[in-house]
């Protein structure tokens, strides 16, 4: 049997128990649950990428096992969740308000961005440049981290010849987790592990296909797993000179 930990606004399936001890919370709308059996059926309802507790005696059967590796699940012994994780230290997810900006060889791509992510609904700030006049990338970089920092915007995307410059020079704003992607991959990786809130891409490297593929990715992947979020609280003490 599953024990769900929920909000009030969660609804457990059923045959699940609502706890309300310390250790049982919500992280957003993804809920904690705790299980005493998983078997096959209980490993294919699970959110993807999700981490569960297993609690004490508990078991996995084999067949459980393949498919919780299959869909990225993490299963921990009960009560191992750090409740010390800050509830707002994942990014948001989805964005739906990102500040976008790109020196003087990013428009044809900075132009296919915008265009496709307000197609899909998304609040798009463009920041500029918007011609081929040169300009530096640090002060773009900086200007897109500052607003993600100060949470005008729920992300931002720089995009420069290579990446890495603004990725540099995003990262030296407090609160920036700034990630060169140049493939989808990277791009989930970048959310699901160590939760970029700005991106960067390189103007030189990627068509505009490659790059909506990318964005795409980021922008929809969240940061879930307690592992993942207690590195990056470890990273954030850092910053904070903890």
């Amino acid at each position: 049997m599953a024990s769900w930990s929920a909000t009030a606004s969660t609804t457990p399936r059923p045959g699940a128990t609502c706890r309300t001890s310390a250790s049982c919370r919500s992280r957003g709308d993804v809920a904690t649950l705790r299980f005493h059996l998983i078997a096959e059926a209980e490993a294919r309802q699970i959110p993807e990428g999700a981490t569960v507790e297993l609690e004490p005696g508990g078991h996995v059967t084999p067949l459980a096992r393949d498919t919780l590796a299959a869909r990225r699940i993490t299963v921990v012994p009960a009560g191992t969740t750090d409740a010390a994780i800050p509830d707002d230290l994942a990014p948001a997810c989805p964005v739906t308000r990102v500040a976008i900006a790109g020196d003087h060889t990013s428009l044809p791509l900075k132009t296919a961005l915008v265009r496709h992510l307000r197609s899909q609904g998304v609040a798009v700030d463009d920041l500029g440049s918007d011609s081929t006049d040169p300009v530096d990338y640090p002060d773009l970089a900086i200007r897109v981290g500052r607003a993600v920092a100060r949470r005008e915007v729920d992300g931002g995307i720089v995009i420069d010849g290579s990446g890495l410059g603004s990725a540099m020079a995003a990262n030296k704003v407090r609160g920036v987790r700034a990630a060169m992607c140049s493939t989808p991959t990277l791009a989930r990786y970048a959310r699901e592990h160590i939760g970029a809130n700005v991106l960067t891409l390189g103007a030189t490297l990627l068509t505009p296909d490659d790059a909506i593929a990318i964005v795409d990715v980021w922008r929809t992947t969240a940061m879930r797993e307690p592992r993942y979020l207690r590195r990056l609280l470890k990273v954030q003490r850092a910053e904070e000179g903890r």
